[in-house]
C-alpha cells in the first residue's frame, strides 16, 4: 500500500494480552492496522532534518538551517541543539540570529570548535554519553555514527549527536541525527517518538532502517531526513514485519511533489 504525501500508516498493538507483552514479543503480537493519526501536536517540522518540539511550554529547535525567519515565525525558542558539523544541520549565520539573549545552546565538541566565539563562550557541549537538563526537560547525548564500511567517512564513530529528551507529557523522544542503525541505535528504551533518517549515501537505506527500528520497537517513528528514499515504503515494510510501531509520515521536503523529496 502507497501513501500519500502528509499520509500515516499505523501498526497498532493487538488487543488484551500483547500489551502486557515484553517490547521484543510485542512486535510479534501485534496486528498491523491502518490509523489516521497525525503528526504529534508538539512537533514543527521545518525542512529535512530541522524541526521544533514544544514541551511543557518550551520550544527546542533541533538543527536550525538556512532563512532564520521560518523558525521566528514559529516562535523564540528556549533551546536549540545542533547534533553535527555538516552543513544540513549546522548553519552558525542561523545560529547567530536564533540565539539570542536567554536561549540555550547545545551542541557537540566539534559543533562547538566551528562557533563564533561569542556563540562558543555561551554553549553548552554534550559529547556521547552525556547527560544533563535543557529548558528543564532531561537530555541524554547518544551516538550517532556510520558503521556501513564505505560510509564511515561521513559519520565517524564518536563525533557526532543524536539527543534523546525526556517529557513529562509525552515520553521519551529520540533524535537520532545522522546515524545507520548501530548497536546503540537498536538499544534504545521505551522510546515514545523516534525521529529516524534514512538517505544514501549519508545514513542508512529503508531495509536497514526497518530492521533497526523493529528491534528498537519504538511506539511511534517519524521518517526524517529521508532525501531520496519513500518514507511510505519504510512504513509498509515495517508494517510487514509486525511490529507494534506507529508510522507517521510528514512532510519534510515541501517545495517538492515527489514524496522521496527529490
Amino acid at each position: 500500500m502507497r501513501l500519500n504525501r502528509r499520509q500515516t500508516l499505523a501498526a497498532a498493538l493487538a488487543a488484551g494480552t500483547a500489551a502486557s507483552l515484553p517490547a521484543m514479543l510485542r512486535a510479534q503480537a501485534a496486528v498491523p492496522a491502518a490509523s489516521s493519526a497525525g503528526a504529534p501536536e508538539f512537533l514543527t517540522p521545518f525542512e529535512h532534518a530541522s524541526l521544533m518540539l514544544t514541551l511543557g511550554g518550551q520550544r527546542i529547535l533541533v538543527d536550525p538551517v538556512g532563512d532564520a525567519g521560518q523558525y521566528a515565525a514559529a516562535g523564540t525558542p528556549t533551546a536549540v541543539l545542533v547534533t553535527h558539523e555538516h552543513g544540513d544541520h549546522f548553519d552558525p549565520d542561523t545560529l547567530a540570529a536564533i540565539v539570542t539573549e536567554g536561549v540555550a545552546l547545545v551542541v557537540n565538541p566539534a559543533v562547538a570548535e566551528k562557533l563564533p566565539e561569542d556563540l562558543r563562550a555561551r554553549a553548552t557541549v554534550m559529547a556521547n554519553g552525556d547527560s544533563g537538563e535543557v529548558a528543564g526537560i532531561p537530555i541524554e547525548a547518544v551516538p550517532a555514527y556510520n558503521i556501513t564500511p564505505e560510509r564511515m567517512q561521513y559519520h565517524p564513530q564518536g563525533r557526532d549527536n543524536g539527543y534523546v529528551l525526556t517529557s513529562p507529557d509525552h515520553g521519551r523522544i529520540y533524535i537520532a541525527g545522522d546515524t545507520e542503525a548501530t548497536p546503540e541505535f537498536r538499544a534504545q528504551a521505551d522510546i515514545a517518538v523516534a525521529f529516524v533518517p534514512m538517505n544514501l549515501p549519508y545514513t542508512m537505506e529503508v531495509d536497514q532502517a526497518v530492521e533497526g527500528v523493529a528491534e528498537m520497537a519504538p511506539r511511534m517513528v517519524i521518517p526524517y531526513h529521508h532525501k531520496g528514499s519513500d518514507p511510505a515504503e519504510f512504513a509498509e515494510k515495517l508494517q510487514a514485519t509486525g511490529a507494534g510501531t506507529e508510522v507517521v509520515i510528514v512532510d519534510w521536503y515541501p517545495a517538492s511533489d515527489n514524496p522521496t523529496g527529490e
